[in-house]
């Protein structure tokens, strides 16, 4: 990498280091100079800091002083105007830890944005800037690490000109503490009211993370699924359910059957307190890709009475176990609205079924239970079980994600492009703004409206583009949305009566034989002109449940909701579940179907061949470390005979993980040395060299100097033993003379310079090495004398034992 593009403060940090006037103690430099690791020298630049210096700070949205182990922060650095900065480093540590080593690093950062911000390469755990240039606001993802950690300490420095400030307290570090287990039984409930101003729209995706792969033991393989999403927006006057509480009926009956229908009319009955009411689909099965199926997802909109958002659902078959999230705030303490929650669950028990498996049969709890987690040693019969006492494995994750707006808000801070254009109010278009040179075909006729009330909903037609004659010129979409209601609703007849969606059908009221059941909507607003509403909001119908009353057959639920159409236009399949709820009394097979399918007619196909699904989710990056590639795919809805679709069905893009290990290389052992003795017992030693250092986390080196025992032979003892060493000695000087005469004669024109000292040893212990040279001092012209070359010996030096 150029100079250029290396990190900012990385470059200034080396260039600030010398100047102790500027701020740097003799103490910090020493201390500086003494750690090997980049990590550690981020931490001991402290710059001299100015009284009430405040231009810069540090934030975790939503200000929390705990964090929830496993959940994602956004986390700011932001200048005050007109202050900026070129530079930056973020790093988190646990309390009272220096940084030297990489357990003293607390919990992980996620990249936002590539062009903006990077891992840094000599210390993967920290996050620096991609590119030095004035900035005045930056934003990371930071997940917070595993129970027991305690408190974490978030700090940043900042690179402006040639300063380096960084700060062991005021704006620029940030401690955030684990929350109390002693509190984790219990919902966390709002302290403060909250002070935004307008409303927020916010999108709830769940995604579900329990299968027969990540739950392996006793798992349900032909009955599991999620059953309807229920909840609500609302007050801190009304709790849906909370940890340490008891559960309502309306509850009980989602944890024990998966009917939200009470769930929705004890919601409705607080219409004072609830602004929105918040309904997904179930999922049968629990788990699937999601290029096959979409996450289930619904919006909901807060405000500052009703800031406050609750859900849940059962996981299917169980005796009465639920996920979901209870009273999360979406208002933060400086007046605004949380861009985003991601929230990883994990299974709860609502306290009216003691059953301990997923089929278990039903148990009622008496008296009943308050609502608890469930842990890992419940019962040696849970499918959570772990005699170790270890954290149970996450079943699901929720994403709450604002995507609008509206009114005036009391402190608007877009978070990014999206952000703002999501703030947008729509524009009435009242001409085509098309490009000449986008060739679009004729638009089709618009679809049936989403609404079969007069609950306002919308209706799309499209067109396909055959030719774009300008490639820099963009050409709009393809498809076009407008809002609509049901048959005979209309925003100008001031008689019409403004109902609700219907809601779930109740329980057959038999559990063998032929039963009734009914579902119910309410009026939403009733007709401006005064008039009564005249139409139906109760309606009713006959049900079989379990067609054979006898000991050989099976006792099976209701059937579920149907599923969406499979195709989008023209004739699809459709499908829905039941459950198996007790099998025959006479121990016979069970012969009643659980999934019931039937053709479904959509609006007219019309001949546009790019009908597509939306994108998937991004896969997991292609590498575990440096940078690798990332895909995400659509798939094609429209019928092939249609015609050739040229649009794209998969895309890639780069990501970048953290730096990858690199493994100390050595160089072969040399030969062995000679002997250290002329006689009696000795050792010998044979080295190698490193060739490359380890890196990020790479194999340390192994030894690289060996020692083995030798003998010569047996020492002479008496008054001649001096004498013939002496002999030795000399005779040895004589023969190596003779040898450089030969040599000198044999390569008249190679001449060497004399040997130079033998270098510092490489170690003070435990076996190094020393080298010595000796250059050539005049070279032969002549191709024949190829051998004259500078030399090099090598010795091994301080062999005894560190």
């Amino acid at each position: 990498m150029g100079a250029h593009l290396q990190p900012l403060a990385l470059r200034l940090l080396a260039l600030t280091f010398p100047l102790v006037a500027k701020g740097f103690s003799d103490e910090t430099l020493e201390k500086a100079a003494k750690s090997e690791g980049y990590c550690s020298r981020i931490l001991r630049a402290q710059g001299t800091r100015r009284e009430g210096y405040n231009e810069f700070s540090l934030r975790v949205e939503g200000d929390p002083e705990f964090y929830k182990p496993g959940n994602s922060y956004r986390v700011t650095l932001s200048a005050a105007t007109p202050a900026y900065f070129r530079g930056f480093t973020l790093i988190a540590l646990k309390e009272g830890k220096e940084g030297d080593k990489e357990e003293d690093h607390a919990g992980t950062f996620q990249i936002i944005d590539e062009e903006e911000t990077q891992f840094m390469s000599n210390c993967p755990v920290a996050v620096t800037e991609s590119t030095p240039r004035r900035r005045t606001r930056i934003q990371v993802f930071w997940t917070a690490p595993p129970t027991g950690t305690g408190c974490v300490i978030l700090k940043a420095s900042i690179v402006q000109k040639r300063i380096i400030y960084f700060q062991d307290e005021g704006s620029l570090t940030k401690k955030i503490c684990e929350q109390d287990s002693a509190s984790e039984g219990v919902t966390d409930k709002p302290i403060l009211d909250c002070c935004a101003c307008g409303t927020a729209k916010y999108r709830l995706t769940f995604y579900g993370n329990w299968s027969e792969k990540t739950h392996p033991k006793d798992f349900p393989r032909r009955t599991n699924h999620w059953s309807a999403i229920i909840g609500s927006s609302h007050s801190k006057n009304y709790i849906l359910w909370e940890y340490g509480g008891y559960a309502s009926e309306g509850v009980k009956q989602v944890a024990e059957l998966g009917s939200p229908v009470k769930m929705e009319e004890e919601i409705r009955q607080q219409s004072d307190e609830v602004l929105t009411v918040i309904k997904a689909k179930a999922q049968w099965p629990a788990w699937q890709p999601l290029n096959v199926r979409a996450a289930p997802s619904a919006e909901f909109s807060v405000d500052r009475h009703r800031h406050l958002m609750s859900f849940l659902t059962m996981l299917g078959p169980s005796p009465d176990w639920n996920v979901g999230l209870s009273a999360e705030d979406l208002c933060t303490k400086d007046c605004g609205w949380v861009q985003k929650v991601v929230q990883d669950l994990i299974p709860w028990d609502a306290g009216t079924d003691s059953g301990v498996t997923y089929e278990s049969p039903n148990k009622p709890t008496v008296p009943q239970e308050k609502i608890r987690p469930l842990t890992s040693l419940d019962h040696p019969q849970s499918p959570f079980y772990d005699p170790e006492g270890g954290s149970i494995k996450l079943v699901a994750r929720v994403v709450i994600e604002r995507i609008a707006r509206k009114g005036e808000q009391c402190n608007i801070v877009p978070d990014n492009i999206d952000d703002i254009v999501a703030d947008l109010a729509p524009e009435e278009k009242e001409e085509d703004d098309t490009p000449e040179t986008c060739i679009y075909s004729n638009w089709s006729p618009w679809s049936a409206c989403s609404s079969s009330t007069c609950e306002k909903g919308k209706r799309m037609r499209q067109r396909m583009l055959k030719a774009q004659l300008d490639l820099s010129v963009p050409c709009p979409d393809t498809q076009d949305f407008q809002p609509c209601m049901g048959p005979g609703c209309s925003d100008e007849d001031g008689s019409t009566c403004m109902m609700s969606d219907w809601i779930t059908w109740s329980p057959c009221s038999v559990s063998c034989g032929m039963g009734t059941r009914s579902r119910e909507r309410y009026v939403k607003q009733f007709p401006e002109d005064g008039s009564m509403c005249k139409v139906p909001t109760e309606e009713t119908e006959k049900c079989i449940v379990n067609e054979e009353c006898s000991p050989s057959s099976c006792l099976v639920t209701e059937w579920g909701e149907w599923d969406e159409c499979s195709a989008s236009c023209g004739m699809g399949m459709k499908r829905r579940h039941r459950m198996i709820k007790m099998t025959p009394a006479d121990g016979s097979m069970c012969k009643a179907e659980t999934m019931e399918a039937e053709k479904c007619m959509m609006p007219e196909c019309h001949t546009i061949p790019c009908l597509l699904s939306p994108w998937s989710e991004w896969s997991d990056c292609s590498v575990t470390c440096g940078k690798g590639m990332r895909t995400r795919q659509r798939m094609l809805k429209s019928a092939a005979e249609l015609g050739d679709c040229n649009e794209e069905l998969e895309q890639a893009e780069k990501c970048m993980l953290p730096e990858c290990p690199i493994d100390c290389e050595l160089t072969e052992w040399s030969q062995w040395s000679e002997c250290n003795t002329s006689c009696g017992k000795g050792h010998m030693i044979r080295t190698r060299m490193i060739k490359i250092e380890p890196q990020f986390g790479g194999t340390a080196c192994p030894e690289t100097v060996q020692r083995t025992k030798c003998r010569v032979r047996k020492c002479l003892r008496g008054p001649g033993m001096e004498k013939r060493r002496w002999k030795e000695a000399r005779e040895k000087r004589r023969s190596e003379q003779a040898k450089k005469n030969i040599d000198s004669e044999q390569y008249p024109v190679c001449r060497l310079k004399p040997w130079t000292a033998w270098t510092e040893c490489s170690t003070l212990c435990g076996g190094g090495i020393q080298e010595r040279y000796m250059m050539v001092k005049k070279r032969s012209k002549s191709t024949q004398f190829t051998s004259c070359k500078d030399k090099k010996e090598l010795r091994a030096c301080n062999v005894h034992p560190c």
